[in-house]
This record gives structure tokens, C-alpha cells and sequence, in this order.
């Protein structure tokens, strides 16, 4: 466990303007000391300092958002040659109170002490420089695809001749299409509206198309993969016509396991075995009754001759 290597481990409740620090110790988990800093260099500066005076020896820092508000102190503490571990964002017990920070730089301390493995921060010049680049990137697709479903929509109010046109176009013919309307050479408002509209749509939507090419070019510059393990390519789209193999119950492969247990096949219901002696399933019928026998007229003379 970490707790047999380390002898002080040092809490960091980062924040925009300041960071909470406090020292603990691992043996007895005490606290040493606690105190503020600047979020700046000499802050910075001083946390360290702090470490080398109350945390000698084998020390570690944990700073809870070393990729937001911690990530100026990770990179000093980074350079400088120090241990830095990273904590994801705690869950906060309800205080009667309010909220301390120390209390959280402390929480943040010890919540590595039981770990075999802690998180270790990913930042980095090539890194940090890629995610802002991403970001950008991501805004650009976002607005570049609000504009074009914008645009669709007022196409589809727009006078039945000039939406007749735009509708059977392409969209890279759409967008050249509506940049070049010319609305001032219009007389009515209600359409002069629309086709400036319908340009301010198209004119936005190809700068932010050539934006977010030059990102991705920039994107494409950082190395983070080794030679021998060259960037995985783009999947490609499949065509509409051509059927997805993982529907194609005909050509699917069963998973292959390491252990044949795990993944057989659920046995059959077991049918219902015949019994020794079944049970009647209707009860008997009963004999038919004889059939009534027809009078004769001996039968007749009888009967007018009883008294």
C-alpha cells in the first residue's frame, strides 16, 4: 500500500484564487499543518517550501482537479521534482457548519492512503496543448451545426420559387448559393429579410468550416503516439445499401472465451415424463339404455280388460 512508502502526504483543495494545503502524517494520520496559498507562482513557491520544512523525507501531494484549478501547482510540482498524485472529486458530507477547506485538503490526503496505486495527473505540454485544441474544435462543429439546421429552417419558409431551388441542392451548392445572394437588389422586406438571413447563415457556416479544417490540421501536429503505434484511422461510413454484418445472424461468430464454463448453452426444459399409471382423463359412460320396445295389441287387450 501507499501508506508503507510514504511518510507525509500533503492535501490540496485547489481553488480559482487560492488552494487549502494541510499536512498529514501517515503513521498516526494527523494533521501537521494546514494553511493558504496563492493560486500564482509564488504561491507556488511557497507550498513548496512548506513541504520542505513540515514534510521531510518521503512526501507526496495530492491535489483533488489537477486537470482545472490544480493544474498550475501539478505542473510547478511536476518540475520540480515532487510526487504528484491525482484525486478525483470527493463526495461532500453534509456539515452543519458550511464547508471548510482545510477539512477537504485533509480528506484529500488521506483518501490515498489506501490505495495500492494512486492516480498520477496527466498533464503535459503536448497534452494540455492537444485538449485545448479539442475544445476549440468542439465549439466550432457545435455552432457550425446550429447554423446549418438553422438555415434549413428558413428554407423552408421561403417563397415557393426560391425554395424549389435551394431544396435539390448539395450542401456545399447550398452554402455557395445563399452567400451569394445579393438582398439589397430586393424591394420587398419580407424577402429581403429572409435572403439576408438566409446569407449571414451561409457565410457564418463556411468560416466556421474553414476554422474547424485549420484545427484539425493543428490537432494533427502534436505527436502523442510512438512511431511503431501510429494513430488508429477514421472508421468509415457504411453505405446505406450495404447491410451491417452484426445484424447478419448467418455470417456472426460465436465469442471465443478462455473458459467454456462461463458461456454454455442453457440446457433444455426437461419434458414432462410419462406416469406409471396415468390418471383417467374423462370418467366412464354408463351403458346405453335399452330401447323402448314397440306395443302390440295383445299388450292393448290387456290393458282394457284389467279392472
Amino acid at each position: 500500500m501507499l501508506a508503507d512508502e510514504l511518510d507525509y502526504v500533503i492535501g490540496v483543495d485547489p481553488h480559482r484564487d487560492a488552494h487549502a494545503l494541510a499536512v498529514v502524517e501517515v503513521r498516526s494520520g494527523g494533521v501537521i499543518f494546514e494553511t493558504d496559498v496563492v493560486a500564482n507562482e509564488s504561491g507556488y513557491r511557497a507550498a513548496l517550501s512548506l513541504a520542505v520544512d513540515c514534510a521531510p523525507g518521503r512526501r507526496a501531494f495530492a491535489v483533488e482537479g489537477s486537470g482545472s484549478f490544480g493544474a498550475g501547482l501539478t505542473r510547478f510540482l511536476t518540475a520540480s521534482g515532487e510526487q504528484v498524485f491525482e484525486v478525483g472529486r470527493l463526495r461532500r458530507e453534509r456539515r452543519s457548519r458550511g464547508k471548510t477547506d482545510a477539512l477537504d485538503a485533509v480528506r484529500t490526503a488521506r483518501s490515498v492512503l489506501g490505495q495500492s496505486q494512486p492516480a498520477l495527473p496527466r498533464a503535459g505540454a503536448e497534452r494540455d496543448g492537444l485538449r485545448a485544441l479539442m475544445v476549440a474544435r468542439e465549439s466550432a462543429l457545435i455552432a457550425k451545426k446550429a447554423c446549418l439546421c438553422q438555415l434549413h429552417a428558413l428554407i423552408v419558409t421561403c417563397p415557393e420559387s426560391l425554395r424549389a431551388e435551394l431544396t435539390t441542392l448539395t450542401r456545399a451548392r447550398l452554402l455557395a448559393r445563399c452567400a451569394s445572394l445579393r438582398p439589397n437588389q430586393q424591394k420587398k422586406r419580407e424577402l429581403r429579410g429572409t435572403l439576408v438571413a438566409l446569407k449571414s447563415l451561409a457565410n457564418r457556416t463556411q468560416a466556421l468550416t474553414r476554422e474547424e479544417r485549420e484545427l484539425e490540421r493543428e490537432i494533427s501536429v502534436p505527436r502523442l503516439f510512438r512511431p511503431d503505434h501510429p494513430p488508429p484511422s477514421r472508421p468509415r461510413r457504411r453505405s446505406s445499401t450495404q447491410p451491417s454484418a452484426t445484424n447478419d445472424r448467418a455470417h456472426a461468430t460465436p465469442p471465443t472465451t478462455g473458459d467454456d464454463h462461463l458461456h454454455r448453452a442453457t440446457p433444455q426444459r426437461r419434458e414432462n415424463q410419462p406416469r406409471g399409471h396415468p390418471l383417467p382423463q374423462t370418467l366412464p359412460r354408463s351403458p346405453p339404455l335399452p330401447a323402448p320396445r314397440a306395443p302390440t295389441s295383445d299388450d292393448l287387450t290387456n290393458i282394457e280388460a284389467s279392472p
